[in-house]
């Protein structure tokens, strides 16, 4: 799963994408160019189980963020290509003012810039519709396939909700709609992430609209710099923070994908694995290595909270806390799981 890092000139995107991946963008890039890193996602029950276990190695779980091109209102669209690459659309939003970094549209209001990114990705999606239904009309009515005709039929759905200035999800698709069109990567089918970059001295405001997140990307490479753990819990603890605002942003996209983890243990590993909400045991098996989905036997499950308060997984066993289940068995988020498989 990838996620595009989406925002104005001058919105900290490039500040954003360090702290998130520890990976610095090139100075100066190309006006198509697309940096990719990856963002460990500071999981609390990993450390937990890290504590339980006292294995050799710790490994969360990662997302997978895509540092896009500029997104300038009615400007060149050399983000849209890379953001249709990706699986979720993160957009960044300044809420900060400054006497020295300039704001594209002359003042910052965190409110106007959100209805003119979510204003881009409508026409830009319009736009994409349209040639491709034109493209489609160009072909020979006689000769047109039944895929390529139930394309057409949701297309021209999607461009009637499009042109009310509506995003393509809020039209119910079929699963056969749906495939029709999924390799076009319209934008606004994707799930989008809203975040406000803000000041040290609004970090504790509430974001300006609902279901949007409040960071502050100067702040979090300060707590970035912070090697020892007690200065950075107590640097954290000045301003008001539990933890760095980061670690809810990842966690935000992570749980805006439909995803979740379950956990691995042992004395080399305490690992967090991804896997879709819904997943069945065999398929889970399977991110561990696909012998095990194909020679899928059985899994022995126990949940996060049983082990945590047995305080390890063999009291956990004593205590009847271990389950075995079955193929259809549907994992749920924080299952402890050892598989068993045969090949």
């Amino acid at each position: 799963m990838k996620i595009a890092l989406l925002g104005m000139p001058q919105s900290g995107k490039r500040t954003l994408f360090f702290v998130l991946t520890g990976r610095r963008a090139p100075e100066h890039r190309k006006a198509d160019e697309v940096t990719e890193g990856l963002a460990p996602i500071r999981d609390p029950r990993v450390d937990t189980l890290t504590r339980i276990a006292q294995p050799r190695k710790t490994t969360y779980a990662e997302n997978i963020f895509a540092l896009c091109p500029d997104v300038a209102a009615g400007g060149r669209r050399e983000w849209v290509e890379a953001a249709r690459r990706c699986d979720l659309l993160c957009w960044l939003l300044r809420g900060f003012e400054s006497g020295t970094v300039y704001h594209p549209a002359g003042s910052v209001d965190a409110v106007r810039d959100r209805n003119e990114l979510e204003t881009e990705a409508l026409f830009a999606d319009l736009e994409l519709v349209e040639k491709r239904l034109d493209r489609i009309a160009k072909e020979d009515r006689s000769g047109k396939t039944p895929a390529r005709m139930l394309e057409e039929k949701t297309l021209q759905k999607l461009r009637a909700v499009l042109e009310e200035g509506r995003a393509a999800r809020t039209v119910e698709l079929t699963d056969p709609e749906t495939a029709a069109i999924y390799s076009l990567g319209l934008l606004t089918l994707k799930p989008f992430l809203w975040l406000v970059n803000v000041g040290e001295e609004a970090i504790d405001t509430p974001s300006p609209f609902e279901e949007a997140y409040v960071v502050s990307c100067r702040i979090e490479e300060e707590i970035m710099a912070i090697g020892d753990a007690t200065e950075r819990a107590d640097f954290l603890e000045s301003i008001g923070l539990s933890a760095p605002g980061v670690d809810r942003v990842n966690a935000a996209a992570y749980k805006a994908l439909g995803l979740m983890s379950f956990y691995t243990i042992g004395p080399d590993e305490v690992r967090a694995w991804t896997i879709a909400r819904g997943a069945t045991a065999p398929v889970a098996g399977g991110k561990v290595h696909t012998d095990i989905q194909r020679g899928f036997i059985r899994a022995e499950i126990i949940a996060y909270d049983d082990l945590t308060a047995a305080g390890s997984e063999a009291a956990a066993k004593q205590l009847g806390k271990m389950q075995l289940r079955g193929r259809d068995y549907v994992m749920q988020d924080g299952d402890i799981a050892h598989f068993l498989f045969n090949v």
